[in-house]
């Protein structure tokens, strides 16, 4: 399976993608960069984490106008997983990948430490390889990561099961019903604040992101390598 990563001007969490995918998974991996026009040699789309564009204007509003998020969409378009984490996260859901938006912090500031989800469906093709209910560390760093949409669009979320990930135990940010990450209706885009990418080695603290990406790639494999 052969992976891009998206490096927007700001993004930071490119390296720790890159490192997930290729250092821990063994697959194939790419950077591309933001001004690409074409994605269509990847089965896999990562936007990472960061500050893109220096989070001007909104966070994720200036890099959704860079010319890569046209191939993003049609990436989506085409059933291919498209994980968006953090940054990744904002910029979907201002590109109309994911629904809601992800406003300021309810404490007004930036948080980063370990954090426990709950992994409420283990039913995509991102959480394959976990437990429904399953409790895992995985780290923060953001300060608009307070997710919210309006009551029809949750309803929404809770109906179809697009909630995939909740704070357990403390709400860091303020979300909506503890929504830490959410899958659109089809279910091949993920976005997520919390940082599963810095959760792969035990050597750096745990592995509970791990499964992500081991998630995506069996899921790949089962579709179009074993048939």
């Amino acid at each position: 399976m052969k992976f891009a990563v998206l490096v927007f001007p700001g993004s930071n969490c490119d390296i720790d993608m890159y490192h997930a995918i290729k250092d821990e998974l063994g697959e194939e991996v790419e950077y591309v960069w933001h001004t690409a026009t074409d994605l269509s040699g990847f089965d896999g789309i990562l936007v990472p984490g960061g500050f893109s564009y220096g989070d001007y204007l909104r966070c994720g509003a200036m890099a959704n106008q860079s010319n890569i998020m046209a191939e993003v969409k049609k990436a989506a378009d085409a059933g291919k997983p498209v994980l968006g984490v953090c940054n990744g996260f904002q910029i979907l859901t201002e590109a109309g990948l994911l629904p809601g938006a992800l406003l300021r912090n309810k404490n007004l500031k930036f948080m980063c430490r370990t954090i426990q989800l709950k992994v409420e469906n283990n039913n995509t093709l991102f959480t394959n390889q976990y437990e429904q209910g399953q409790m895992i560390n995985i780290p923060i760093a953001h300060g608009e990561g307070n997710y919210y949409c309006d009551e029809e669009t949750l309803q929404q979320l809770k109906d179809n099961n697009q909630i995939v990930f909740t704070y357990s135990g403390e709400n860091p940010n303020g979300s909506l019903e503890d929504i830490a990450g959410i899958v659109n209706e089809r279910g091949n885009v993920l976005g997520m604040m919390p940082h599963p990418e810095r959760a792969v080695d035990a050597l750096v603290g745990g592995a509970d992101g791990l499964a992500v990406f081991k998630s995506i790639v069996k899921q790949w494999r089962e579709n179009h390598v074993n048939n």
